[in-house]
């Protein structure tokens, strides 16, 4: 699809006959696409019933290389205006969002600025504040792309768009200025029901992630920091998390 003139590559999962119920949209982290979710949006949408929309952001995957602009304080905030443009033009009148890492994030914003768009949100790693751990997981990836065959590994998803990548995550996150991103004056004004999941061993972010979405939403439910996983729960461990989505997706409908 196209928007604002911007190629963005969508994937749409649909079920014969449609189904009433709200599409599930899935949102990737800071160094994600379409491919990286593998199979999980497929059996998601399979265990729920509900049609699921799976897009890469401008920069990744097989979307249009990033602007000439630089990157802002900002930019998942920007992110969910993105998001609620994307939804109006596939149709989707009302989403499920399940974002992972960024996508969290992106979620929660959008949760907020759009009520009626969105009926429920699932995050994964999500982020609301900057922590020391998720700089010094960043320093410690910047390290492994360096040293290692990280890059290549990524190549096979973003192609010519691997180095910009991830000069985007890790120089926006590392960058002095913000260190001041926080979007907790967005959770109160979430109306919609919010799972919050994530890894124990999370090596970009603590439990204190999560009790702040927990404590600011209206309609938290019971949030799961999941025993043994990283940053990755639904690669780590994909049966428990399609457990705990699906019954979240079926008390929400």
């Amino acid at each position: 699809m196209r928007l604002d003139g911007v190629a963005l590559r969508v994937r749409s999962i649909r079920h014969e006959p449609e189904t009433p119920r709200s599409a599930l949209v899935f949102l990737h982290d800071s160094l994600g696409c379409i491919a990286l979710w593998r199979d999980f949006p497929e059996r998601l949408a399979r265990a729920t019933g509900c049609n699921a929309l799976v897009y890469d952001r401008r920069g990744y995957g097989q979307s249009a290389p990033f602007g000439e602009a630089k990157r802002t304080i900002h930019y998942l905030e920007d992110e969910a205006q993105v998001l609620a443009n994307v939804l109006s033009q596939c149709g989707v009148e009302r989403a499920i969002l399940f974002g992972h890492s960024n996508g969290g994030s992106i979620a929660l914003v959008a949760a907020a600025e759009f009520p009626d768009r969105i009926a429920g949100i699932i995050t994964e790693g999500g982020h609301v504040f900057v922590e020391e751990l998720t700089l010094v997981g960043i320093r410690a990836a910047q390290e492994q792309y360096r040293t290692t065959d990280l890059g290549a590994k990524l190549a096979k998803y973003h192609g010519i768009r691997t180095e910009a990548v991830f000069r985007a995550w890790a120089d926006t996150w590392l960058a002095p200025e913000f260190r001041a991103w926080n979007i907790e004056p967005y959770l109160p004004q979430i109306q919609c029901p919010v799972l919050v999941l994530q890894g124990e061993r999370d090596e970009y972010g603590t439990a204190e992630q999560v009790a702040a979405v927990v404590s600011q939403v209206q309609d938290a439910r019971p949030s799961k920091l999941l025993p043994g996983l990283g940053h990755t729960p639904h690669k780590e461990a994909a049966e428990l998390v399609l457990e705990l989505a699906a019954a979240f997706v079926a008390a929400v409908q």
